[in-house]
């Protein structure tokens, strides 16, 4: 069989990428084809950097190219992600933080914090600096979870300039409004209000040279997200969600938050949370309490990865109210999964390095809620 080159064009010609309102061989993002035989190679050039357009896009390629072409047709996509020329940077960075990664939830009660707290010590086990910003304002937990709530950050002297010391637990770097609160005061606070003691947290802060630094963000996607994405070019994000369609429902919202094209922040993925009740006296049964990979389901259907499950485990729970996160407990399942679940995190932030350009800070405008940073 030989394909034509001709004919495989023209198929191209049905699919239009997100976005673009011409095919992608109209719109000139089709860059090349080359047939071999019943070999095909597409080189792909792309204006966007959000991965699950490039996903789809790929996708797209070949099924089409299978339907109209040859089902027998073997396909390779080459995709080159191409953006303006970028001289200015909005939004300050933090130096010597390589990665910054949002962890979020589209609702309350998944267990985001928990496993905020377990990746955390994960990465760090696995020889990376790591640090925790807990911009859950209204709700900090990781004071409890690390067993610092009673630690005060003290001021140090750098450059010149005075900057507060994160509390360091398990050797993680935190920094909460729960150190600066009494455990039973609740914080009652306007959005600027909020958003200027994250700020001073995220760069008032001597936070050192960090591999990854994991924000645990609130519930929903509200202003406090808004804030910190105006603050910081996020490197990706992590959501959180439990199996039932309720909680599936908020997460789809919140990966919709993040994939915006007016904010526009690359989804690392999916991480199911309560996945299923395995009892202690029967370890080879699973019950599906809350539903059956129904976060799976939902990466799978948004065309983002798939991290991984937690099981539902009573030391979990306990390791989180006592401050000693159960990742931390050597040889055991909780270990386990926590361990491939923080390599798949990591094996995704080097694809997003490698093949997108670094994320842009947003900016809040008066009209629109928020829009891209333009850059000269």
């Amino acid at each position: 069989m030989k394909l034509d080159r001709k004919e495989i064009l023209k198929a191209l010609e049905t699919i239009t990428i997100a976005g673009e309102g011409k095919n992608m061989v109209e719109s000139g993002a089709v860059a090349n084809v080359i047939t071999f035989g019943d070999e095909v190679v597409v080189d792909l050039v792309l204006h966007t950097p959000a991965m699950h357009i490039k996903k789809r896009a790929e996708d797209d390629i070949k099924k089409t190219i299978h339907e109209l072409v040859s089902p027998e047709a073997k396909i390779k996509v080459n995709i080159k992600v191409e953006t303006p020329e970028k001289n200015e940077i909005k939004g300050r960075a933090i130096p010597g933080i390589k990665n910054i990664i949002a962890v979020a939830s589209g609702k309350g009660g998944v267990g985001k914090s928990t496993v905020t707290a377990n990746l955390a010590v994960t990465l760090a086990k696995m020889g990376f600096s790591v640090g925790v910003l807990d911009a859950d304002i209204y709700g900090p937990s990781m004071p409890i979870m690390f067993d610092v709530e009673n630690e005060k950050p003290v001021s140090i002297t750098v450059d010149g300039k005075s900057k507060m010391k994160p509390i360091e637990s398990y050797e993680i770097k935190i920094l909460s409004i729960g150190f600066f609160t009494a455990p039973s005061q609740a914080v009652i606070w306007r959005g600027p209000m909020a958003a200027k003691a994250l700020n001073q947290m995220i760069f008032d802060a001597d936070w050192g040279e960090l591999d990854f630094m994991l924000i645990d963000l609130p519930p929903g996607t509200g202003d406090i997200h808004l804030s910190i994405m105006q603050s910081l070019p996020i490197t990706g994000a992590v959501v959180v969600s439990t199996p039932q369609a309720v909680a599936l429902a908020d997460a789809k919202k919140g990966v919709a938050m993040f994939m915006q094209d007016n904010i526009n922040v690359p989804v690392l993925g999916i991480i199911e949370n309560m996945a299923y009740f395995t009892p202690e006296e029967l370890p080879d049964n699973k019950y599906y309490i809350f539903g059956q990979e129904g976060a799976k389901n939902l990466a799978e259907d948004l065309n983002v990865p798939f991290l991984g499950e937690v099981p539902i485990v009573q030391s979990i729970r306990e390791a989180g109210d006592y401050g000693r996160p159960a990742a931390l407990q050597t040889a055991s399942v909780i270990e386990t999964v926590f361990e491939e679940i923080t390599r798949n995190v990591v094996q995704e932030t080097v694809n997003r390095n490698h093949s997108l350009p670094a994320t842009e800070a947003i900016k809040i405008t008066t009209m629109a809620g928020c829009s891209a940073v333009k850059k000269n």
